[in-house]
């Protein structure tokens, strides 16, 4: 089991300073984690997002409601949408009532390769946790913000 101290090899003036650098070095572990599980599928933790929305919207959604509903809020969420609908996982359907509003759909292509990834997810970075101890973690870091 990691200990923040030993890992950077450092001393806290108190334990919120600790807990704090703690949460930092901790959420820069999981994204490093993240970034190279979804490298094997060819996307990025920000595209798994925007994919993960349009499935639960379950219907063409505006990209101002991705925005708004990403993890992570990207001011290149438009990018990060114009490289999967060039990887044919999303795509675009210009309303017809307003040439301005774009909505976004996902693929049949798109949402199997959630599929594939769904069906290859494990929870390793949390298999020291209990399902308690995981409610209790996200009620603290609901607590913080």
């Amino acid at each position: 089991m990691g200990d923040i101290s030993k890992d950077i090899n450092s001393k806290f003036v108190n334990n919120k300073v600790k807990a704090l650098i703690n949460i930092i070095y901790t959420a820069n572990w999981i994204s490093s984690h993240q970034n190279e599980y979804f490298k094997s599928f060819g996307i990025s933790p920000q595209q798994f997002n925007i994919l993960r929305i349009l499935r639960g919207a379950g219907e063409p959604i505006k990209v101002q409601t991705i925005k708004e509903r990403m993890i992570e809020r990207a001011p290149n969420a438009t990018r990060l949408m114009d490289k999967l609908c060039s990887k044919e996982l999303i795509k675009r359907l210009p309303c017809p009532g307003d040439r301005r509003v774009v909505h976004i759909e996902i693929t049949k292509k798109g949402l199997t390769l959630l599929y594939d990834i769904d069906k290859d997810f494990k929870e390793d970075l949390l298999e020291n946790l209990t399902d308690k101890e995981a409610m209790q973690l996200s009620g603290l870091l609901d607590k913080i913000r």
